[in-house]
This record gives structure tokens, sequence and C-alpha cells, in this order.
């Protein structure tokens, strides 16, 4: 099992240098993911950075951590415009980046009042047809697509990914519904959250299993674990539901550096040196 950062695109952390230098550090620390959201607005006002401009420095001040965002609700995105960002950033890396893709929270910041699509059915359409013509540009080959929302006339994208034969794309959802779970499986990878479950462990081995009984590719597919642990968890318990995590088949771990996680509310001032703590700690192996 592999171990990574996962943190917000907003406040201590809403500049492309500091995810730069902390990127940094979390790979000389052993960790071998960096993640973080991708928000364009929260329901306080804060300083917030583009992911993919971070995610940009990232690449140029890292050499081998894997990186990407968690998750791009990309029903509020261009879908051409992500192809030509997502691409661009493995080539630069090498062929480093992730792309999770969720349906996006229905926040009114980020939704209504910039008159994006609120219907959650609809955002899920979209959705799949977003991945599938991310999908078809990165080949690199003549592609086309008609949809009920986009439509594609024929277009060459070059260069393709360095990652073949895809950039990797996770899909996000919440336990127990199905449908995320079910997109999941036809593409790369699954970052199901648990946050509602009364076992995370019993609920990550039940999507597991659903995943499964749906796939129809036999290509490596990730399991990706977000640790929630609140304040005052022990580094021993933490470390114990990794071991567990890793049991039940998850291949990826992430520990959460979100601010209630240190027993701060989201409008308070964070404490910046004891969030990057956990970073320098390194993974919990």
């Amino acid at each position: 099992m592999k171990y990574g950062i996962y943190l917000p695109n907003f406040g201590v952390f809403g500049d492309a240098r500091v995810m730069a230098s902390l990127s940094k550090e979390a790979e000389d620390a052993g960790w071998d993911g960096f993640f973080i959201w991708d928000h364009v607005a929260r329901p306080f006002v804060t300083p917030l950075v583009d992911p993919f401009v971070a995610l940009t420095a990232v690449a140029m001040n890292t050499e081998k951590i894997t990186f990407g965002t968690m998750v791009t609700p990309i029903a509020r995105r261009r879908p051409q415009v992500v192809a030509r960002q997502t691409a661009s950033l493995d080539v630069l890396s090498g062929g480093r980046f992730v792309l999770g893709v969720g349906l996006g929270s229905g926040r009114d910041v980020e939704w209504a009042h910039f008159e994006e699509e609120a219907d959650l059915k609809t955002r899920a359409q979209m959705t799949d047809e977003a991945l599938a013509i991310l999908d078809g540009l990165w080949t690199g080959e003549p592609f086309s697509y008609e949809g009920n929302h986009y439509t594609v006339g024929e277009s060459q994208f070059l260069p393709t990914p360095v990652q073949q034969p895809r950039i990797p794309i996770w899909i996000a959802g919440y336990y127990p519904h199905k449908a995320p779970m079910r997109r999941a499986s036809r593409w790369d990878g699954m970052f199901i959250l648990y946050g509602e479950a009364d076992d995370p462990i019993v609920a990550l081995r039940d999507s597991i299993a659903y995943v499964q009984e749906q796939r129809r590719a036999d290509t490596p597919f990730d399991v990706v674990f977000l640790d929630m642990s609140s304040a005052g968890t022990s580094e021993e318990a933490i470390a114990t539901l990794a071991h567990q995590a890793g049991e039940v088949g998850a291949t990826w771990w992430l520990a959460n550096i979100a601010p209630w996680r240190y027993g701060i509310e989201w409008e308070e001032e964070w404490d910046f040196d004891r969030m990057r703590v956990t970073v320098l700690a390194g993974p919990p192996k």
C-alpha cells in the first residue's frame, strides 16, 4: 500500500509556492502521493489557489511523488481544457499525475452563484460524457463525440500523456451510494468516503467487493482510503487503521490534513506549523 497527503487548496495552503514547498517536504519524508482539493470558492472568504496551477508548481519542485486533484468536479470545467491541462501536467512530471473526479458538492458559492448545473443526475451525465471525451482526446488520435451535453468535432490533441493507456482516473463518491462505485468500476480507481459508516473498514471491504463484481477489465485498479481521524487520535491507532485498510484491499492510504483534524474550525486561523508536522513525520508505516 502507498501513502499520500490530502489537503485543501485554500486557507494556509491557498498559494502555489506553499504547495510546491510542502510537496517537496512530503517527498523527502517518504510519502508516495500528494493530492489536493479542487474548489473555486468557499462559504467563507479565504485565499484559494487553482489546483492545476498549484500542481504545476508541485511537478516542477518534485521528482518522484505521485500527485493530482482529489477531486475535480468535471461538470463545471470544460472537458477539452481539462484534457490539455492534465496531459500537460503528465508530460511535465514524467508521468506522475492522477485525475480524481467527482460530482462536486452542492454549495451555492461554487455552483448556483455561477449558474453552474445544480441537478446531480444531470451532473452525473455530464461527468460520464466528459470522461469519455478526456479518454478520447488523450489518445492523440482523431476523435469526435456527440452527447447530450457535449459535442466534439473531429479533433486531435498532442502530445499524449506519458502514462498509457491513459492518465489514471479515480472516481469519488460517498458510501453507501452505488452509482459512484459503478462509475469507478469503469475506470482506474475509487475514492469512496466512509465518514457516515459505522465501521469504515467493513464499508471499505464491502465497497471493494461490489466494485470487483462490476468490473469487466483486468487492468490495475486503485482503492484509495481516506483517514478521517479526529484531533487526539493516537499515532498507534492511525497506524492500526492504515494496516487494516491495506489488509482488506486498499492500495492507497491518504492522511487528511484538514483543520478539524487538529481541533480547528474552518473559519478559525489554521495552525500551519502543526499541520506541517504531520507531513514531516512521514507515513504511518
